[in-house]
């Protein structure tokens, strides 16, 4: 098991640099784009399995220990390691990492099946995308592995090129404009983080992340955490993405291919929030409590903007793109993830955590079905859609319908699916949050939050109204239903939905001892 991480984030290169490679020579005459596409579901399946694997062996009876661990010194002058390792908090975000890979990799070669990926002469082969594909998930998977601050930075700028050619070469309008502003967007707050990570390990004499949760900001003086906090907390912010650091992410969502779309939103903004748990909280605790009130302000601000944005857009009249009502969605839905982390309690950052998990797995589902629904109508316009030809997908594709329906009630927090225990947790942390910090502002903050549910629910709702419902009528070019490549590219989605939603301690066990670990600065 030692080697099993290692060999995770690793593979990953390998096979992006084995993709943009000349096909053997057994290979010609057959079709270039089918063999790229099946060498990518193949690394990314081995991947995934791999992850299983390391979950299967994964010491459950201990979770806030470091497992899998590899310890390499890389730049002795800098003290800079190359050292590895999980628990539970990194976990269940590695095996939602490989998952949503897999899943878009799967889909990816399948559709190829029923429609050419991009015109031949409109873009680069799908070399290049199954390449960007693999090198974005080595980066989101090292994010969540590496145990050096140093590396955490290499690993959590190495997704950024990748995402801006997947949407630059393979996006939809505007995606030139798109793809500058969610790289300008996030590598100005990345090298405000760097400055801050520099700050920490220079001060503290070390870059190892477990070496300074144990010291727990012992080392360093509240006004250098202060500072650090706020350096780093800007670029993590950026990546999460908080209001109101989040404006690249519509453009991003609205321009990306559905791929990208279900890789931006289901494991690239998770790296923000990790952050904040696996750095912020335990090394600079005394920074995070002097910031987490003005955090859980801009929190629900986001809450309260993100929903009024995609009430706005779901208006008939407000020619609001799907996408683009999913991105300011998933502004609302980090929110509750930066309350939960603002409290600074156990119950607070285990919802945090859970919401995390359960965003990845509804808005990933989401992001596959708009996808899906503008394959089929060729637009995601909301008017569109809901016009006098209306979309009407319970009568003309009923299981699509049904599937879309699922999914906005999962993303607005119905009980019994994953998308309600994170939020509602993440409510608890904000009633009583950590000894020191102000409940009545954070009560104020809570109740705030929970009105946002509710509007949560209503944009929600009037869009499945509109998109779903509608009377049947006979059409001369019937709407195809589900096919069985997206069914199970979907399926996992929906059915993980519904057993985090109806188990969450099996999430909840492993987080839990973590957390409790985290915030008792390393101590069991």
């Amino acid at each position: 098991m030692q080697f099993l991480l290692a060999f995770i984030v690793v593979v990953p290169l390998l096979g992006a640099v084995a993709a943009l490679l000349p096909a053997p020579p057994g290979l010609k005459g057959r079709n270039p784009d089918q063999a790229v596409l099946r060498h990518g579901v193949t690394v990314t399946g081995v991947i995934l399995i791999a992850a299983i694997v390391l979950a299967l062996g994964f010491d459950h009876d201990h979770p806030s220990k470091m497992q899998a661990t590899t310890d390499i010194s890389w730049i002795p002058a800098l003290d800079v390691r190359i050292h590895l390792g999980i628990d539970g908090i990194s976990l269940p975000l590695l095996v939602l990492t490989a998952l949503l890979t897999f899943l878009c990799a799967l889909y990816s070669y399948f559709k190829l099946q029923h429609e050419r990926l991009t015109p031949r002469a409109a873009g680069p082969s799908p070399k290049a995308f199954v390449a960007l594909i693999l090198v974005l998930e080595s980066g989101t998977l090292a994010t969540f592995a590496v145990l050096d601050l140093l590396l955490f930075f290499l690993a959590f700028e190495m997704v950024l090129i990748p995402m801006y050619f997947l949407i630059a070469r393979w996006g939809g309008a505007q995606k030139q404009a798109a793809a500058w502003k969610f790289i300008l967007y996030t590598l100005l707050g990345s090298v405000v983080m760097l400055l801050g990570l520099l700050l920490i390990g220079l001060k503290s004499g070390t870059f190892d992340m477990v070496a300074l949760a144990t010291d727990n900001g012992r080392g360093l003086t509240s006004s250098v955490q202060v500072i650090a906090v706020l350096a780093i907390g800007i670029g993590l912010a950026v990546k999460t993405p908080m209001w109101p650091l989040h404006s690249w992410l519509p453009d991003a969502h609205t321009a990306a291919p559905t791929v990208g779309s279900v890789l931006l939103a289901g494991v690239m903004l998770k790296m923000g929030t990790y952050g904040f748990v696996r750095i912020l909280l335990p090394i600079a605790p005394d920074g995070m409590h002097t910031f987490a009130p003005y955090l859980a302000a801009f929190a629900v601000a986001g809450i309260i903007y993100g929903s009024l944005a995609c009430l706005a857009l779901a208006r008939p009249g407000a020619k609001g793109d799907l996408k683009r009502l999913i991105a300011y969605s998933s502004v609302g839905h980090m929110g509750f993830v930066l309350l939960g982390i603002a409290s600074m309690t156990p119950t607070g950052v285990n919802g945090a955590l859970f919401a995390n998990i359960a965003h990845g797995l509804i808005t990933g589902l989401l992001f596959f079905l708009v996808g899906a629904v503008k394959d089929r109508y060729g637009t995601a316009d909301l008017d569109t859609l809901a016009g006098a030809t209306g979309a009407a997908l319970y009568g003309r594709a009923p299981r699509l319908g049904g599937l879309l329906a699922f999914a906005a009630v999962a993303s607005l927090g119905l009980p019994g699916l994953a998308g309600f225990w994170g939020e509602m947790l993440a409510l608890f942390g904000a009633f009583d949050p950590a000894e020191g910090l102000n409940r009545a502002a954070f009560l104020t903050f809570m109740s705030i939050a929970a009105f946002g549910t509710l509007l949560t629910a209503a944009y929600l709702l009037i869009v499945v109204r509109r998109v779903c419902m509608g009377a049947k009528r006979e059409e001369p070019h019937p709407i195809a239903d589900v096919q069985s490549y997206e069914f199970a590219a979907w399926t996992p989605l929906a059915a993980l939905t519904v057993l985090a939603g109806l188990w969450p301690a099996v999430l909840l066990g492993l987080t839990d001892p973590a957390v409790q670990k985290l915030l008792a600065g390393g101590k069991s």
